[in-house]
């Protein structure tokens, strides 16, 4: 009898060593599932039961018994932990080290950035390029993409915050405009509270359309604050704000990248040369530091300003001022 309990001691360490070490070895991958040194990729949809995730990292390219991997999930007391979700799973990896990725859910991620000054047809883009990345506002014309975010009436222009924005392998584009669009929301709304007594913006509309367009004017950082100044000035004023990027916006795809003079005198909603006032929209997306510039603008005299060459502005109190450095900056006189 003591023999006997002896060898069933004797198996129960001998597979309990066994189990140890199959739970720390790696698990061998079907040569055929995927590239050597690849990871492989495994979906679990929501709702998918222990035994079904067993399968399905069986049928991803896994090299082992499905019922394996099924009661190691039961016998850990987390099969009932696992999430849903887009994994990779690279070579090398043990059972326990694929249960502990399934219950953490770290899921497969990929990233896109939507980059300051960019305007919405380069978002538009910018996600049709992004990797993994489901199209589904692809078919959709901006009314109905607003709509389907929530914001119908609202049109897209600079209501995207520019950032690096994660995602799951799979997840919707739609999923990331409207975590893009309540960054946007949030930015905007922290700094139209902090806006200046005097500022002559209105809303808090005014200050996203004016940030966009410091956006698009400074070279330099450190030139925002005082070209909002520049605008601000001119709004007071009543004078026409005569900046390029926002007759640039209204030319579309039309512009070749010369702006002409033709250009500054045809009307155009967006043409600030023969029209008061800011233009009806954005015409990008303005970055935090733009949008505090556009509601703190610096308290300056200057109601002019033109680039120097070197990403610098000049800025000019007075119209001979201005034209002097334009002689200077523009046409190359001294």
């Amino acid at each position: 009898m003591r023999r006997f309990f002896a060898l069933l001691l004797l198996v129960a360490v001998a597979l309990g060593t066994a189990a140890a070490w199959w739970l720390q070895a790696p698990l061998p991958q079907r040569a055929a599932s995927v590239p050597q040194g690849q990871p492989l990729e495994l979906a679990i949809e929501p709702g998918t039961t222990p035994r079904g995730v067993a399968r399905a990292a069986v049928q991803a390219g896994l090299d082992v018994h499905p019922d394996l991997l099924y009661w190691w999930f039961r016998l850990s007391g987390q099969d009932r932990e696992i999430r849903a979700g887009n994994y990779e799973i690279p070579p090398g990896t043990s059972p326990r080290a694929l249960l502990q990725k399934l219950v953490r859910g770290e899921e497969a991620l990929r990233a896109v950035t939507l980059v300051e000054g960019w305007n919405w047809r380069q978002v538009r883009q910018a996600l049709g390029r992004a990797e993994q990345l489901r199209p589904d506002s692809a078919a959709l014309s901006d009314q109905a993409l607003m709509a389907e975010l929530g914001r119908p009436g609202v049109l897209p222009e600079g209501r995207f915050f520019p950032d690096t924005y994660t995602y799951a392998k799979g997840s919707s584009d739609l999923a990331v405009l409207r975590r893009a669009l309540h960054a946007m929301d949030r930015r905007l709304e922290a700094a139209w509270s902090q806006r200046a007594s005097g500022t002559p913006l209105k809303t808090a509309d005014e200050a996203l359309i004016l940030a966009s367009i410091v956006e698009k004017e400074t070279g330099r950082a450190e030139d925002r604050a005082q070209i909002a100044g520049v605008f601000s000035n001119r709004l007071r004023a009543g004078m026409l704000l005569q900046t390029d990027p926002s007759v640039i916006y209204g030319l579309g795809e039309a512009f070749d990248g010369n702006l002409r003079r033709r250009d500054l005198t045809t009307d155009t909603p967006f043409n600030t040369y023969t029209r008061a006032g800011l233009p009806p929209t954005p015409i990008a997306m303005p970055g935090k530091a733009s949008l505090l510039a556009a509601v703190q603008p610096a308290e300056t005299k200057a109601f002019y300003f033109v680039a120097r060459g070197d990403g610098s502005s000049h800025f000019s109190n007075s119209l001979d001022e201005h034209n002097r450095a334009v002689n200077r900056y523009q046409c190359g006189q001294k």
